[in-house]
């Protein structure tokens, strides 16, 4: 579980006769797959899915016989890198919802974690006769890798938190109380010196 303390009003006594700020902790990984941000990627990696599916066997096809020999290897190469693609982002986001639904015990977490690779599916070399693809594929090719980048970007985010040493952060009042504690202190030093 990915989690920060957070300090917060709760607790035992203090010197002073009022309440100690007490650690809570805050499970990040489930408030973002929760949000509203999570959400918002996960219909539009699944919508794309869609898309290109009903792309590839409709318009596609026809689009691609449209070809000669050069530009339909281009054709059949980046449809195959961009359904290669799409299948990794799918299975990270499908991954992040199970594991906020808790339906994969750790062991699986890890297995799954294992087959999933966002790093070698970019956009790839430059391919001969890529000059002749369609408008419709470049299209989906070019939102896929605008939705992967702003999924790695979540994954960095979400590995850096697994891998975050939780950190106490004081909450403004329990500071503010603090440097009163402080100031008192030290005046009762200097009115107990006279």
């Amino acid at each position: 579980m990915i989690d920060l303390k957070l300090v917060s009003n709760v607790g035992g006594d203090d010197k002073m006769g009022g309440t100690q700020p007490e650690a809570v902790a805050i499970d990040f990984f489930a408030r973002f797959t929760n949000s509203e941000q999570f959400d918002k990627t996960f219909k539009e990696g699944m919508g794309l899915v869609e898309e290109t599916a009903n792309y590839l066997d409709g318009p596609g096809r026809v689009d691609a016989r449209t070809l000669d020999r050069t530009g339909a290897i281009a054709y059949a190469t980046e449809s195959m890198r961009l359904t290669t693609r799409l299948m990794q982002m799918a299975s990270w986001l499908l991954l992040q919802r199970a594991v906020a639904a808790g339906e994969l015990k750790s062991n699986e977490i890890q297995r799954e974690k294992l087959r999933i690779n966002l790093g070698d599916i970019g956009e790839g070399n430059v391919i001969k006769g890529a000059e002749q693809l369609p408008q419709g594929l470049l299209a989906l090719v070019e939102h896929s890798l605008r939705l992967l980048e702003r999924i790695r970007t979540l994954d960095a985010m979400l590995k850096g938190r697994e891998t975050a040493t939780p950190t106490p952060v004081a909450s403004p009042v329990s500071a503010q109380i603090s440097m009163l504690e402080q100031a008192f202190n030290q005046n009762a030093f200097s009115l107990g010196g006279r």
